[in-house]
């Protein structure tokens, strides 16, 4: 009887996540973007070194780039022109061909959403211009950081909202710029919206269909950063981001895993993620992520909030943060927490 009781009001509870009772109301169902690059038929059927080039579905990014690695400056040059989707989006693939690549791609499209990724001086290190398209932006230099973060954003992110001008913080590359401008030289930030995040707040956003599909898609975004010899990164997971990174933490290479307005990680506790990432967690006073209920039911919710001392995550303080989108506005206590993090400084935090 007791079970029965304690699975009934469970099941209370994650429905009042997707009905509204705390504030997750609408949205609309997305078809997650898989697969390899745009291009790929082509890249796949092309001959002109001689033999296959390394198949953009099956090759592992350390694959990738030990196949770059033999190339002469030509021939790599000579993929990247015929090739630019495919180049620009292959994880393991050099940083420097990457965004010759996406450049050349972004120059060639007419999508107005994207015309402002082609201006000078971006590094734009993926572009997939499919769906409601993705990116990742590189700020600071990458190939010569010491220290290096990636930047995960929540629901309705993709391409066309990436550096939007409203709720500024809030945005992917609000949060990086914000970060890399406080953590200072020495370090680069990469704000990746490399997954199909959730419209809304429906069940797209209760459940873990679209963060399973993005744990990949991370989880091999960073092992190309890893392969092309770069720092393992600290890793920011901004709200539903934090799901892919709970879903992605047992194979990410990651000296730090940082959840900030948390839903859940899909993770009872910090050893069931099976990561050796330190892990943190902030969430400020007038999140209403708070209002959220900590279960996991039928596949609804996500489960034990991070920052609940039992989690066993590092607490990082928040309450100078304002809202949902807070936790990067300068001069914020957690802005300057996230900045420790990311030049591998900091030793605060609740222990684990």
């Amino acid at each position: 009887m007791r079970r029965y009781a304690r699975t009934m009001v469970a099941f209370a509870l994650a429905t009042s996540v997707v009905t509204g009772t705390a504030g997750w109301v609408s949205g609309d169902a997305q078809q997650t973007l898989t697969g390899p690059p745009p291009g790929t038929t082509s890249w796949r059927a092309d001959r002109v070194l001689g033999s296959g080039l390394p198949d953009p579905a099956r090759a592992t990014p350390t694959e990738v780039a030990a196949f770059f690695h033999r190339l002469s400056t030509a021939e790599q040059q000579l993929l990247l022109l015929r090739h630019p989707s495919v180049v620009g989006n292959l994880d393991g693939a050099p940083l420097e061909l990457r965004y010759r690549a996406n450049s050349l791609a972004l120059t060639a499209t007419d999508d107005p959403r994207y015309r402002s990724f082609a201006a000078a001086g971006r590094r734009i290190l993926a572009f997939d211009p499919r769906g409601r398209g993705q990116v990742a932006e590189v700020f600071g230099e990458l190939r010569s950081a010491r220290r290096v973060s990636v930047v995960v954003p929540g629901s309705d992110n993709d391409a066309g909202t990436f550096d939007r001008a409203n709720d500024v913080y809030g945005t992917p590359a609000g949060m990086a710029k914000s970060l890399y401008a406080e953590a200072g030289p020495g370090t680069a930030v990469i704000a990746w919206t490399g997954y199909t995040t959730p419209v809304g707040v429906g069940i797209d956003a209760a459940t873990g269909r679209l963060a399973e599909a993005g744990a990949g898609r991370l989880t091999r975004f960073v092992e190309g950063l890893v392969a092309d010899g770069l720092p393992e990164p600290a890793v920011f997971c901004h709200s539903y981001g934090s799901v892919v990174c709970g879903l992605a933490a047992h194979r990410l290479p990651a000296t730090d895993l940082v959840v900030l307005g948390s839903p859940g990680m899909r993770a009872d506790d910090v050893d069931a993620l099976r990561t050796r990432a330190t892990v943190w967690a902030a969430k400020d006073p007038t999140d209403w992520i708070d209002d959220v209920p900590s279960v996991r039911f039928a596949g609804l919710g996500h489960g034990t909030d991070p920052t609940d001392p039992a989690f066993g995550a590092r607490r990082i303080p928040a309450d100078e943060a304002r809202g949902h989108t807070g936790y990067f506005t300068p001069g914020t206590d957690s802005l300057r927490t996230f900045a420790s993090i990311a030049r591998g400084t900091s030793v605060g935090g609740a222990p684990r």
